[in-house]
Formats: C-alpha cells, structure tokens, sequence
C-alpha cells in the first residue's frame, strides 16, 4: 500500500506500525521514524528563525486574512500516486487541514483516493486512533498498543501515594498558552496536578497576571525541542523565582499525538518524581531551575 502521511504523528504511527518504507509523501516536519526518504510534500507559510511573538503574530494575521499556513505540493503529491492519505481536521495551525487535502486531491484527479483522518483529542483517543489508522493502512496494532498500555500501567503504579505537585504547564511562552487537548492528562499521569488547561479542548491563551502560583512549571512550547524549550523556560525562570521548572521536547514527546506520548509521560514522571521513575534517555526533558 501506498502511503502519504500529511501529519508528523500519523508519519511516526506507520512507523511503529513497521510500515515506514510504504510512506511515499510526508511532511516538512516527519522525522522520525529516522531515515525517512518519501517525498516531501507539505511545507510551512512560516519564515524559518522566527522568535515565539513573531509566530503568534504572523499566525493570527494569516488567519484573519484566510491565508494558509502551510503549502501543499500538489504535483508531488499527484506523483506519489499513493493508495492512503493520511491527514487531520484537530487543529489548523498544527498541520495541513484535512479539507485542504480533500480538495487538492478532487483536483487531480485523485478523489477516489482513500483518505483517513486522525484527530484524537484524548490520551485515549490516541490509542483508538492508532488502531483505526492501523485498520486503515492494513496493519495490526496489537502488539504496539499492548507495550504502550503496559508502560502506562507501570507508570501509574510508580506515582501512585506520591506528592502531586500543583504545575503550571506551558504551551507556549510569548503570549502564554495554557494546554489542552491530551497535555493535561499527560501531566497527571506523569504525578502532578495541571493548574488550568482544557482537556479534551483547544489550548487557550492567559495573561501572566491571572496565572495562580504553581509548585512547578513545566515548559513545553508546541513544536519545539528541548534545546529550544530550555532556551524559552529562561523568562519563565524569572517570573517564578524559587519555582522548579521544566523543559520537555513538546515536538516529539507531548503534541505530536503518536506512541511516543507515552515517552513524554516517563520523562516527565522522573522529572517530578525521580526517586521511584527510572531515568528516560538524554534529550526528552530537563531541569532548568
């Protein structure tokens, strides 16, 4: 089967499905599994180096104007012929929106083309989506779903009676972005208690001032990984003196929606609970105060 996977999680799902070398059209942003070689097909409106104002800017002016955020190369995706499209409706900003890649492929010609969207909004969601994506390309997820939720469970006993401290969790840094979606149930899991975010909801931006004292903050700004998330903690440092604070890489490890969430838990789990969460790999998460 021919794939185009249009999402970075989708792209990483067929990964661990072992289904990586069907990919024939990918994302700007798909990097893992590593060694990806499909075509690229999907890029971003946005300039590269830009600071977090810039984006959140350029973001809402693009909006309000009806301009994309991201560009589809339509005769490269003619070209991959593929038999699947995976794509999303969860978020416009985060990726290519699903209508936008129906109505490129009525188009060219490709409209009896199969096209499966993934929009989980919950933790739980996630791992149903896994299974229907996997229905949907001809895999079986049992095996990759069975180790996420044995992980889950181990994590789970591990910060069972253990302090939850109360965290403020940071999606974004300049404005402040509260998370939602399934990032709040990641912080739970992982043995803390979320101060505001909406589960299951869009994220939502706060002002500085109307943000209630944590215990603990964790930076995790959407897209970005951990070298990148430790460099935007260092305002969040100031403006909480005394607070612990910690920085994940958001861009594999908490809204990119794949099996590498459960990564992201433990991370964060020994981060707030080292003495009884074994330590993750280097580069998923780290102290910054």
């Amino acid at each position: 089967m021919r794939i185009a996977s249009l999402l970075p999680a989708t792209t990483e799902i067929v990964g661990a499905l072992g289904r990586a070398d069907d990919l024939v059209a990918v994302t700007f942003e798909c990097d893992h599994p590593p060694g990806l070689t499909a075509p690229v097909v999907v890029r971003s409106a946005l300039a590269e180096g830009m600071t977090p104002s810039e984006i959140d800017r350029t973001v809402r002016e693009r909006a309000a104007a009806g301009l994309p955020l991201y560009d589809l190369d339509r005769d490269a995706l003619r070209d991959a012929a593929p038999d699947v499209v995976l794509t999303q409706d969860l978020c416009q900003v985060c990726a290519l929106p699903g209508r936008t890649v129906t109505g490129a492929l009525d188009e060219l010609g490709l409209a009896d083309v199969a096209v499966h969207s993934f929009d989980p909004h919950t933790l739980d969601e996630v791992l149903t989506g896994v299974d229907a994506l996997a229905a949907a390309v001809g895999a079986d997820a049992t095996a990759l779903l069975d180790d996420l939720r044995r992980r889950l469970a181990a994590v789970e006993r591990a910060v069972a009676g253990e302090p939850a401290p109360r965290a403020l969790v940071l999606e974004w840094t300049d404005p402040p972005f509260l998370p939602g979606h399934w990032v709040p149930e990641l912080v739970r899991r992982a043995g803390a208690t979320p101060t505001a975010g909406v589960d299951g909801g869009r994220s939502t931006t706060v002002a500085w001032a109307d943000l209630e004292p944590p215990e603990v903050v964790v930076v995790t700004p959407c897209g970005y990984d951990l070298d990148a998330a430790v460099a935007q903690a260092g305002p969040v440092v100031e403006r909480f003196p005394g607070v612990p604070v910690i920085a994940v890489d958001s861009a594999a490890y908490v809204v990119r929606a794949g099996p590498r969430l459960v990564d992201g838990i433990e991370a964060l789990a020994h981060a707030l609970h080292p003495d009884v969460v074994p330590a993750p790999p280097a580069g998923r998460v780290a102290r910054v105060a």
